[in-house]
Parts: structure tokens; C-alpha cells; sequence
């Protein structure tokens, strides 16, 4: 028997099934079956209570009910509530149970030496936080999560709703009631509870620290259209995969019949399945037969034509009145489609230009629906013979020599997607798209020409057909058309078609010669947006004028502020103790580190041929002469003089070298503490080579500088290198002073740990590579600037983190847990001495789609590790997402005002907006808290998803902007959060850790195996089938020297 507490009369209960509402009534007779590891709260029809808290892997409502619970019922209730043993404070006991599977060895806690089980919330007090009075804060605790019973068929959990002020004191005067719940549920009857029942955490009030100011946002106002929006389903048969196609038989389709069959309406289709009218179509459902001729080919032939059968369905009819509420911020979205046909509809307002477009989005905000418009720049395909583009591609003449191994994979992923017309037949310019290219040469290869399989060469079949004779007959050909029925095009005769964009990665040189011509100040990208927007004349607009939209032609002015920078301690014995940044920046002159790291025993390896041993001797002398300068303990004297090696023999250079200085050492039980390494210009994939065989095979803390640095030899830059090397040999190099003074709110009055998160996705074209997942977290509190990090690989493209929380089975000890969380949480412990007693976790990469699946699945690992920790410790956690992926930019009042920009014309570090253009309802906000360098400067969004510690506006939105001033490689603020930008750096450098670029991702067999190179004790490498279903190869794991320093900065 499992007790359910409820808030309301049963009539008022509401769970979901497939989505729709189930309602159960007083009067209804029968059973529902809810099955669900993690439900916590259904909601209410009457949106005034918290609905029923289930706390059961499987549980089964078998009540008939024909009236009002029984006395007995009632009395149990009351004594159950009086006595305060399932209230708020203190759940009942079957709530509070942790099952034995997730505890080690079947009992006590797994936190190391020394640490002993406490009961209570978080281990400080058993009292929970009790039900606030109603003269307590304006925004109530959430209902609490606990740890649920692990089955066999696990289900993602339903969080649950954040409470109002309302209904939080409502539910004090309720009595609570009691249901039967039986366990034996069959999984096939489960009902699903739906995400969309789950809240994010309301809006806390606005802030009002700093100073105020005016600042305008490339956000313009959209009035709501008088007319009904009517959805329909569109099937297009046969189907295609392009929504080019799809688009042109329903723009062929407008064309035949808009004035008779579509009743004089003008649709917007979304290029897919769904297709919107201002007003009912004049039927339910109708099939139409529409004709599309072909594209022209170039063959100077007659072009074919197809039909398309398309079926029109009406599915839902939208209610605006219901969108207007809830972008007042007065009801939630019930109709999710409505956002969905801006969203989607908004095709008609695109604007294009030179190597850029104008994005454009419809999004909720506080002032209304409105209108996001933003430049973004691409690179697009120069339209070159495919010869002359490989042999930019690899930067050397090749066409005299065979290609090797790495050559065809760098061209076949290059060339991959990519549209050609063949150039050999005269008048004749057919189009193919390449998918491949032949393991064999040109000159090798035969196809059947007839049906008695008679073989013909490629060679001999071009010169016979069409006169054309291959010179480079030992390169591969183009595979084009399809893999079922490939074609051979010898790539002298194929030319690239003009205007493809380049989706793949570019190098380093085309990085920076697209930043240096699209580069824009605010007041030119500012001009380019309001250029746009006149030029699109939404007012003539056809499809704004069906729909009777209508935009505003200005910027949205929004009240801003400016955040003060925070005050940073350095170290007492620097002329400068403390200091407060200017325009988010400032120096070391004058300065040394708070905590300097020890550095007695290193050497230098030179792999670059233009650097001269008398250069590199100089070099490190300098070097070493800063970093004692700025308050290290650093050797001026290395263990050897700097050697030189070769750049193809790296592994062989460094394990040769790194066992001369450890005979050397040995015998005096020292350590090797640091290798500094110069690296030539342009190193390819040295670089990535000597961090992985450092960090995962030798267990060395490098430092790399490239050639030109070390022929400078600046001041600055030697500053900014010993910033590096200190926190990666473990000192700091600042700390915040409101921190060690104890005076940043829900962070220094108890243990704390900040975590970031990010997952890294391969670059477009790399279709089997892993993703990786990267978690940092603070180790030392209350001074929150070490992070220790993990990462892991998993399935290609996933996005929620899979090894946040695991388990697997021990021969011998039975069901063992681990993952990042709980080895990171165990890392804390053991170098502050105390468990965190709140959890900050802000959460990189997750746009606004993923959001309640992030939460939903990430939350609860969260939560499972802590309890496998200890039984009943649960430390209330904020959940925040950082956004940098967004068009939302920030531009000065006035450009002139020199007190209102910085150097580069941004607005000034530490500008926040929480209002007019951020969401209606939820707690978001935009911080830009760095200064501009070049360009315009991009705000960081972070939206709360869940917040367990209750952050005011100010209180979050000034700890962020402290933290940006915390991060360790320059004396700079950065633009978004450090554990966030510490898990980005950890993630990218895990890729180094993987198999070279140079070989073809082969397949795997099935099943994936997740390997973290975190901290000891997560268990045994294994196998898992990861969601998915694709395999992934483990990382080598990180050496334990490694692991406790922040070896990615």
C-alpha cells in the first residue's frame, strides 16, 4: 500500500493520457492506471491547486468511487496532516525511502572518509523548510523531488508545477485525503503524464540593481491578427524529402486554385506537414492532383513532369484571444501551435544579400509578439572545377600524384552533398549531387554496358562516347546519383554549381577572412537591420496583409541596466591587493596571484624548425621570469636545456624525453611538474596529438606556444601564459572579495558547488563521429574559481548528457552507481571537507525545444546521484540554460554618447535586461557581461528552469555577472558564465582524445560504450546501448594528476 496526498477533492484531479486530460470525478466509476517512476504532481482543471503527488516507480489508482471519502478516510487525512508527518516539511516515509540498489554495499553513504550519513534535507536538519506563512516570500518553495524506486522499465519523470503565491497558501487550510495504490501495474496500460503539464519557474519580480539606462534591441513589435488562424495537415504523395518540392507543389496548388477551392485564401506553408489560413477553408478535407514540371537540367530537352496527389486536412483551429493572454503574462500557453505558425509561417519575411541573410523570427515577449530580425553571414562554395577545388582544398599540385588515405577522406568530406554539372557534352549541363568517391582509381575502374555483363573501362567508355580523354586517370571518381545505382563522373569533367552554402568546418584561415569581411560594429549591423526591414515593406507585404499582421518599423527601446563590476582579491604581498575592473577589464601590473601554484621541475621541447635553441632558451627564461613575477613558486632552471624534435615523431619525441627527466628525478622522488612545448604556425594535428598523449598517456601538464608568440615575446601575452600555467599546476589566480568575505547571497552562507555543462556535436558531414559531454564543477568554496572536469563520449548528435548518473552490475557487489555527478559531488568533499548543501548547475547548448527534455532527464540524474550518496540528501538545485545561439542584439541609445559604449561601440559589460523583450511569464534575462573587441557583442540569455533556492532577480543575475569576472585565462569578464565556458574548453579538448581525423569513421558493432575520463572511482568501462542506438568508442581515460587541475584552460 503507498499513500497518495492530494490537495483537492478528487473531481479536481487531472493526469494525462497521450497527451488529453483524464478527469476524475467524484461521481466516476472505474480505473485508471498511471504508471510512472517519477510522478510527482498531476495538474488541477481548477489551476488553483498542486493536484495529487505520487511518489512510486508503478502505481495503480484501482479506486471506485461513488462519493466523498469515507470518514476513516477523512480522520486519517487530518491525523496524517495535524501530525506532521507527510506535510511539506516532513514527507511521509514513503516518500523519503531510498532503495537499496542505489545505496553502496546495500547501506551508509558513499562520500569517502570521515563523512557520516545526517538526516534531513541535504543533511542540515530534518526539518525540511516547512510551509512558508503567508506573510512569507513572494515566490514559495516548489514541491520537493526525492529518489523513486528504480523498475526495470524506466520512464522519464514528470517535475513538478512551481506554485503561486496562492496556491501555496490555499493548500495550508485543505485537508489532505488518501487514495489506494497498488503496485502490479501492467506497463502496457500505463498512462503517460505529458511534459506540457510541467512549469518553469515563474518570473521572481525585475531587477533593480545598478544603473539604469535605455538600450535598443533588434526586436520589432507585431499587433496579433484580428482573423482566425485555422491549422491543416498536408500529405504530399509521393513523399519527398526536400521542402523545396514540397513548397512548389503547394505554391503550384495556390496558383490553380485560390480562387475557386481555397475560397480566395493565400496559405502559409511551413515546407512540411502543416499549412495555415487567416479563416476556414471552404472544406474539412480535399485531395487535389497538381502537376510540377521539373527543373531545367540544362540539357536543352523538354522537361519532364510529375503529379503529386495532395491532401489537405483542417487539424485545429487557433485561439488568439487565448495567445494574447498569455503574452500579457496572465494565463499559460495552452495552444502550443500558435507560436509555432510564426515560427514556421515566417518563411515569407526573408531578406538576402552577398554572402548573408536576414534572420527572422517571431518569439514571445512581454511586450507582445515581435519580431526578431538579425545579419547573419555564411561562407558558400566558390563555383570552381572540382579539380582546381581539390587542389585548394589540400594546398599542393596533386594532379601528378596518387592520393593517399587521408587525402580522399579530407576530399570526400569536403565534397560530400555538394552539387556539380558535368562540363564534357557540349550544350549539355546536367546536375548531380556527389554522395562518394571511388576506393579505386580512375583508370581502374569497369562497369556492364550491356545485359551479357560485358565490361567496359571509365576511360575507354568517355573516349568512345564522347571524345573525351582523361588525364588524370589515376585519381578517384565522383560517385553521384544514388548508392543503390552509383554513376562515375571523372572529376575533370565536373564543375561546382554556384550558390551552395558551405556547411562543412572551415579552416582556420577561412575563419578568420570571414570574420574579417562580415565583421560589423553596432551602428553598421544596426543600419544593415533597419535597411532590411524597410526593404521588405512588410505594409505591401501579400501574406501580411492576409494574415493582417502588422510591424513595427522601429527598434524596441528597453529599460536596461548596468551591473557594477565585482572587486578581486589578489595576493597581500602585491602592491595591489584588490582591484576593480574597468569597462570589464584590467591588468596584472602591480599584482601577483592569490594562490600561486609550484612549478620546480620542467622542460621544453621545440617542434618548430624556425625556432633556434638560443630563441627558446630566451623564451622560457622570460617565461619563467613572469610567472614568478605574478607570484609563482617557478624554477628559473629547467631540468635539461630545451631539445628539439620532429613534428611527424611527436609520440616517439615526448615518451623519449619524458623518461630522461624522469631518470633524472626519480632518484630524488620528484615529479615532473610541467612541459612547455613550441609548436610551428600552422601545426595541423600536432597540437591535438601531444594533448592526448600528455593528458591520457603520460600524465604531463602542458603548456603549447605557438612560433610568432615566442619571436614576440610580449609582456602581455607571457601574463596571460602564466595565468594558464598557474591554475593548471592548481594555485589561483583571483578570487572574488565578496566571496571570501562571505557576502554573496545562496552561495557563501553554506557549502555551494557550481556546475556547467556542455555537449559538443560533430561538424556537419561527420555522420558517424561521437558527440562529447563535458561537466565541470567548483572545488573549492566559498572562493567558487577551481573546477575540476569530466568528459565522455556518446551517441552521435545526442544532446542530453547520458553518463550523468549510472549504474551496472558487480560480480561480486551487486548493482554499483557512478557518473559525473556523483564523482564530482565525492571531488568536492574531498577538497573542501564538506558536501554541497545547494546546487547551481547552469547548463550550456540547450535550445528552447530541448528544454523540458534536458530538465526532465538531467534533473534526475542529478537527483539519483545525490541519494546514491547518502540516503534522504536531496540539496535544493537551480537549473539554468545559457543561450549564446540566439539573434537577439543589444545596441546603445546613442552611439555618440561616449558614457553609454565601450572602445569598440558596444554597450557597456555588465548589461542586463529582464524585461519588454524577454519572456512573458518565466525567469530569463539577457547579460552581456564582456566587453566588445570586435564587432557586436552577442548577450548570453540564461533562462531558469528550475530554482529550488529561490534567486531574486538581482541575486542571480549579479552572481553571473561576478562569476564572468572569475575566469581564469585573461583579465578579462567573459561573455558567458565560467563553468559553462570551462565545460565548452573541456569538450573541445576531449576531441583531441579520439581516433585521428585522417581515417574514415568505419562502423562499429552495435552497442555503444561510454567512456569517461573523469574521476576514480566511477566504476568499470562498459558497454551500453546508448538512446540512440549507435555505437561510440570510450574515451581513454585521464590521468589522476591530470584530472585534479584544470588542464583544458
Amino acid at each position: 500500500m503507498i499513500w497518495v496526498w492530494k490537495r483537492h477533492p478528487p473531481q479536481q484531479l487531472r493526469a494525462t493520457e497521450n497527451g488529453g486530460p483524464v478527469h476524475i470525478s467524484a461521481k466516476w466509476k472505474g480505473e485508471v492506471v498511471i504508471r510512472e517512476r517519477f510522478l510527482r504532481y498531476a495538474l488541477s482543471d481548477c489551476g488553483e491547486c498542486f493536484g495529487a503527488v505520487f511518489c512510486a516507480d508503478i502505481i495503480m489508482v484501482r479506486k471506485k468511487r461513488t462519493g466523498l471519502p469515507s470518514a476513516d478516510e477523512r480522520s486519517q487525512s487530518q491525523q496524517e496532516t495535524s501530525g506532521g508527518g507527510c506535510g511539506r516539511g516532513q514527507p511521509h516515509p514513503a516518500e523519503r525511502s531510498v532503495p537499496p540498489q542505489q545505496q553502496h554495499g546495500g547501506g551508509g553513504c558513499q562520500w569517502g572518509r570521515g563523512l557520516a550519513p545526517r538526516g534531513g534535507r541535504g543533511g542540515y536538519g530534518s526539518g525540511g523548510r516547512g510551509i512558508p506563512s503567508s506573510a512569507g516570500p513572494s515566490r514559495p518553495p516548489p514541491p520537493e523531488l526525492h529518489q523513486a524506486i528504480q523498475v526495470p522499465h524506466q520512464q522519464p519523470r514528470v517535475i513538478p508545477s512551481q506554485p503561486t503565491p496562492s496556491e501555496e497558501s490555499s493548500t495550508v487550510s485543505h485537508q489532505f485525503e488518501k487514495m489506494d495504490i497498488h503496485d502490479g501495474a501492467d506497463p502496457s496500460e500505463a498512462i503517460q503524464p505529458s511534459s506540457k503539464s510541467m512549469r518553469f519557474p515563474l518570473r521572481p519580480g525585475k531587477g533593480s540593481t545598478g544603473t539604469r539606462c535605455i538600450v535598443k534591441a533588434n526586436h520589432f513589435f507585431a499587433e496579433l491578427p484580428d482573423k482566425d488562424l485555422h491549422q491543416y495537415d498536408v500529405t504530399i504523395t509521393p513523399e519527398v524529402t526536400s521542402r523545396g518540392v514540397n513548397r512548389a507543389v503547394i505554391e503550384q496548388l495556390v496558383k490553380l486554385y485560390r480562387e475557386t477551392h481555397l475560397g480566395k485564401r493565400l496559405p502559409a506553408y511551413d515546407g512540411r506537414k502543416s499549412l495555415y489560413t487567416a479563416g476556414p477553408l471552404p472544406f474539412l478535407t480535399k485531395e487535389f492532383r497538381i502537376p510540377l514540371i521539373d527543373e531545367d537540367d540544362g540539357s536543352g530537352g523538354q522537361r519532364g513532369e510529375r503529379e503529386f496527389k495532395v491532401v489537405i486536412k483542417l487539424a485545429a483551429r487557433a485561439d488568439l484571444h487565448h495567445l494574447g493572454l498569455f503574452l500579457q503574462g496572465t494565463v499559460l500557453l495552452a495552444d502550443p501551435f500558435i507560436l509555432l505558425i510564426w515560427e514556421e509561417g515566417s518563411h515569407w519575411v526573408r531578406g538576402w544579400r552577398v554572402g548573408a541573410v536576414s534572420i527572422k523570427v517571431f518569439v514571445p515577449t512581454q511586450m507582445g509578439l515581435s519580431l526578431n530580425i538579425d545579419m547573419s553571414s555564411n561562407a558558400f562554395i566558390e563555383p570552381l572545377p572540382v579539380i582546381d577545388f581539390v587542389t585548394q582544398l589540400l594546398n599542393r599540385d596533386v594532379t601528378s600524384r596518387i592520393l593517399s588515405d587521408s587525402d580522399r577522406v579530407k576530399i570526400k568530406k569536403a565534397l560530400r552533398g555538394v552539387k556539380v554539372e558535368v562540363t564534357h557534352r557540349e550544350n549539355v549541363r546536367r546536375r548531380y549531387r556527389i554522395f562518394g568517391l571511388t576506393s579505386q582509381a580512375t583508370r581502374e575502374l569497369t562497369f556492364p554496358v550491356d545485359e551479357r555483363g560485358t565490361m567496359k573501362s571509365v576511360v575507354e567508355y568517355f573516349y568512345e562516347t564522347y571524345g573525351f580523354v582523361i588525364r588524370h586517370s589515376q585519381w578517384p571518381c565522383l560517385q553521384v546519383g544514388n548508392q543503390q545505382r552509383p554513376n562515375y563522373l571523372p572529376m575533370e569533367v565536373c564543375r561546382i554549381i554556384e550558390g551552395q552554402r558551405y556547411s562543412k568546418r572551415l579552416s582556420d584561415d577561412q575563419i578568420a577572412a570571414l570574420l574579417k569581411v562580415t565583421c560589423q560594429r553596432p551602428h553598421e549591423r544596426e543600419q544593415d537591420i533597419m535597411q532590411t526591414v524597410h526593404h521588405n515593406a512588410y505594409h505591401d507585404d501579400p501574406y501580411a496583409k492576409e494574415f493582417g499582421i502588422k510591424i513595427s518599423e522601429n527598434l524596441a527601446s528597453v529599460e536596461a541596466r548596468i551591473l557594477p563590476a565585482p572587486w578581486l582579491k589578489y595576493h597581500d604581498t602585491g602592491r595591489e591587493k584588490d582591484c576593480l575592473p574597468q569597462v570589464g577589464q584590467w591588468n596584472m601590473v602591480n599584482k601577483k596571484m592569490v594562490n600561486g601554484g609550484v612549478v620546480n621541475n620542467w622542460i621544453c621541447i621545440n617542434f618548430s624548425r624556425k625556432v633556434h635553441d638560443s630563441v627558446a632558451c630566451r623564451f622560457c627564461h622570460e617565461l619563467a621570469q613572469m610567472c614568478h613575477i605574478s607570484g609563482m613558486a617557478f624554477n628559473p632552471e629547467p631540468v635539461f636545456p630545451p631539445v628539439t624534435g620532429r613534428s611527424d615523431q611527436v609520440e616517439r619525441v615526448l615518451k623519449t624525453q619524458y623518461h630522461d627527466a624522469m631518470t633524472k628525478l626519480q632518484p630524488q622522488k620528484k615529479e615532473l611538474d610541467l612541459l612547455i612545448v613550441i609548436l610551428p604556425d600552422k601545426n595541423g594535428s600536432l597540437y591535438g596529438d601531444l594533448k592526448r598523449i600528455c593528458e591520457t598517456d603520460l600524465g604531463i601538464i602542458s603548456q603549447c606556444c605557438l612560433t610568432r608568440n615566442v619571436f614576440e615575446m610580449q609582456k602581455r601575452y607571457l601574463a596571460n601564459v602564466s595565468l594558464k600555467i598557474n591554475v593548471k599546476v592548481g594555485g589561483r589566480n583571483t578570487v572574488l572579495v565578496d566571496a571570501i568575505s562571505r557576502r554573496i547571497p545562496l552561495v557563501t552562507d553554506r557549502p555551494t558547488i557550481i556546475f556547467g555543462a556542455d555537449v559538443t556535436h560533430p561538424q556537419p558531414g561527420e555522420d558517424s563521429r561521437p558527440s562529447i559531454a563535458a561537466v565541470v564543477a567548483s572545488q573549492d568554496w566559498p572562493e567558487i574559481t577551481k573546477y575540476a572536469g569530466l568528459v565522455c563520449a556518446q551517441a552521435h548528435r545526442q544532446e542530453l548528457i547520458q553518463d550523468l548518473y549510472k549504474t551496472w552490475q558487480d560480480p561480486v557487489r551487486g548493482t554499483m552507481t557512478g557518473g559525473m555527478i556523483q564523482e564530482l559531488l565525492i571531488s568536492f568533499r574531498r577538497a573542501t571537507g564538506q558536501k554541497p548543501q545547494r546546487i547551481i548547475f547552469y547548463r550550456d547548448g540547450v535550445s528552447e525545444g530541448q528544454f523540458y527534455q534536458v530538465l526532465l532527464y538531467e534533473l534526475d540524474a542529478i537527483r539519483k546521484a545525490c541519494a546514491s550518496l547518502e540516503p534522504n540528501y536531496q540539496p535544493p538545485v537551480t537549473f539554468v540554460v545559457v543561450q549564446k545561439r540566439h539573434h537577439t542584439r543589444l545596441f546603445a541609445n546613442n552611439h555618440r554618447n561616449r558614457h553609454s559604449v565601450d572602445t569598440s561601440g558596444n554597450i557597456l559589460p555588465g548589461t542586463v535586461v529582464d524585461s519588454k523583450i524577454c519572456h512573458p511569464t518565466e525567469f530569463d534575462f539577457y547579460l552581456c557581461s564582456h566587453a566588445g573587441v570586435k564587432g557586436t557583442s552577442r548577450p548570453a540569455h540564461y533562462h531558469v528552469l528550475w530554482d529550488e533556492n529561490y534567486f531574486t532577480a538581482d541575486g542571480l543575475q549579479s552572481l553571473t555577472n561576478n562569476l564572468c569576472y572569475t575566469y581564469a585565462r585573461c583579465t578579462r569578464s567573459v561573455s558567458i558564465v565560467p563553468p559553462a565556458y570551462y565545460a565548452h574548453l573541456a569538450a573541445f579538448r576531449a576531441r583531441f582524445y579520439m581516433e585521428p581525423e585522417s581515417s574514415d569513421p568505419g562502423s562499429i558493432s552495435s552497442g555503444a560504450a561510454a567512456g569517461i575520463g573523469g574521476m576514480g572511482g566511477a566504476g568499470p568501462r562498459r558497454t551500453r546501448v546508448s538512446c540512440a542506438n549507435a555505437a561510440v568508442r570510450p574515451l581513454p581515460a585521464l590521468k589522476e594528476n591530470i584530472k585534479r587541475v584544470m588542464f583544458y584552460c
